[in-house]
């Protein structure tokens, strides 16, 4: 069955983009067909894997609306086996062209149907915020992943987020998984560091994965030449723990 994971957090500057384009990434090293869905006005997620979104034909936001069919809005990556379905800033309308939509929250389910069988993995990178958008994310997939940074108030607004994946468990999609906890950016030079995750290991216990995505320079350059870690720099401490997180989440989906 194909897993659909929307990595979600609603506070900006968490890794969200990062980890969904890396994980991606990182699934399709490890030879899973993957589809990246730019669900994000902002488009970093398809800029991340190379593709320039203002210059793309189509995008999610006609897939969404119904103006064309998802696959036909489907690119290649120079990443073997990963695939995107870019986003760019049409999104932003999409909240508020669906707001009077009947079952305007399943939109984004109804148009992967016909293509659910293509894919092993389909990542779904959000807004920063818990809008129409992202609550169709969550009600297209089988689980969230939830990124966490290592930094003062991190955890701020997660109790909020896991009340809307409650009342979307109990109203729109009660199969709903939380997958997993991702601590990103830590540095085990700093105590912020090390007390934070101690907070969020106390918090959801065995729900953390055990992959802890470092601050790491290459990590932060290889969006700027359009590249996912795996194709800016290999050998580096953030590729080697996005191919870890990787193989969780092969563990996990089993």
């Amino acid at each position: 069955m194909t897993k659909i994971i929307t990595i979600v957090n609603q506070k900006g500057g968490v890794g969200k983009t990062t980890t969904t384009v890396n994980l991606a990434a990182a699934l399709a090293v490890l030879e899973k067909r993957t589809l990246l869905i730019d669900f994000d006005p902002q488009g970093n997620a398809s800029s991340g894997v190379g593709i320039d979104k203002d210059k793309v034909e189509l995008q999610v936001y006609d897939a969404l609306i119904g103006r064309s069919a998802i696959a036909d809005c489907i690119l290649p990556t120079e990443t073997q086996n990963l695939f995107c379905v870019p986003g760019n800033i049409d999104l932003t309308g999409a909240e508020i062209e669906l707001v009077h939509e009947f079952a305007r929250e399943h939109k984004l389910k109804e148009a992967l149907q016909p293509i659910l069988h293509d894919w092993d993995y389909i990542l779904i990178d959000c807004p920063p915020s818990l809008g129409l958008l992202t609550v169709n994310a969550m009600t297209a997939s089988t689980d969230v992943i939830v990124p966490i940074q290592c930094e003062y108030y991190a955890l701020e607004g997660v109790s909020q987020l896991l009340t809307t994946i409650r009342l979307i468990q109990k109203n729109l999609n009660p199969k709903l998984n939380i997958m997993g906890i991702l601590l990103t950016m830590f540095d085990k030079r700093v105590n912020l560091s090390m007390q934070v995750a101690k907070e969020v290991h106390r918090y959801f216990k065995e729900k953390v994965f055990r992959s802890v995505i470092p601050r790491n320079i290459k990590l932060t350059e290889a969006p700027s030449f359009g590249k996912p870690i795996f194709l800016y720099d290999i050998r580096s401490p953030g590729a080697m723990s996005y191919l870890n997180l990787g193989n969780e989440v092969l563990e996990r989906s089993r």
